[in-house]
């Protein structure tokens, strides 16, 4: 399969749902525990990013923090790098989830541009903003397993998805309801569902974008 923009933007897919969610458990369960893991690390992280000097931690409401702010995204992208080492059969290590720094910059610009773009179409009027949470589904997978930048991650994963919008906006209720009901097992519940919500965006990638298979053993962060 291409890994052009193009011709991922220009293929055709059917969304299939319960698929994903099977496959993103597989996927899940081959490496639960460091997950899970690494979870409770990036809430200790954010706790202790969160308790620094304002502007750099919270302010007194509890809002802001720009450490928060720069090292979510990539400590986030961890999640997606290791679920797509899985994906490929490489062998995977601790580590791998912190390398999401060796691609910092990319991984940064999609995640607040495409924030900020959001943002503003909620402001406008509401269903543009919709439309770009939906549409942007892809882009951070994008970013990580294509290697593109920022923009075209972007504008590729708007494409695509908008062909079968419905249907991803039907899988990131599903997503989000699967979140809700982890938070409602006193939150524990949620140790599980978030890793495997990444999980099953890889899942679903695999299936409609393609994983690039030309090299199994070459890094996510380099040039395959």
């Amino acid at each position: 399969m291409s890994n052009s923009a193009q011709s991922i933007a220009d293929q055709t897919y059917n969304v299939k749902i319960g698929e994903y969610f099977s496959r993103g458990w597989d996927l899940f369960k081959q490496y639960a525990l460091p997950f899970i893991g690494f979870l409770l690390l990036t809430g200790l992280i954010g706790l202790a990013a969160s308790k620094l000097p304002a502007p750099l931690g919270a302010n007194a409401k509890g809002q802001g923090g720009l450490v928060n702010a720069v090292l979510s995204p990539v400590l986030t992208a961890g999640f997606y790098i290791v679920a797509f080492k899985l994906a490929k059969g490489q062998s995977v290590s601790f580590g791998d989830f912190f390398r999401g720094f060796n691609n910092f910059l990319q991984i940064f610009l999609v995640s607040i541009v495409g924030s900020l773009l959001i943002g503003l179409g909620f402001v406008l009027l509401i269903i543009p903003g919709i439309y770009l949470l939906v549409a942007y589904f892809f882009a951070t997978s994008l970013v990580i397993e294509k290697r593109f930048d920022f923009w075209t991650a972007l504008e590729t994963s708007r494409k695509l998805v908008t062909k079968q919008w419905f249907s991803f906006f039907g899988l990131s209720i599903l997503l989000f309801l699967l979140n809700i009901g982890g938070l409602l097992l006193f939150g524990i519940g949620a140790l599980v569902t978030l890793p495997l919500t990444f999980c099953i965006v890889v899942a679903a990638y695999e299936d409609i974008v393609g994983l690039n298979r030309s090299s199994l053993d070459a890094p996510l962060d380099e040039p395959g």
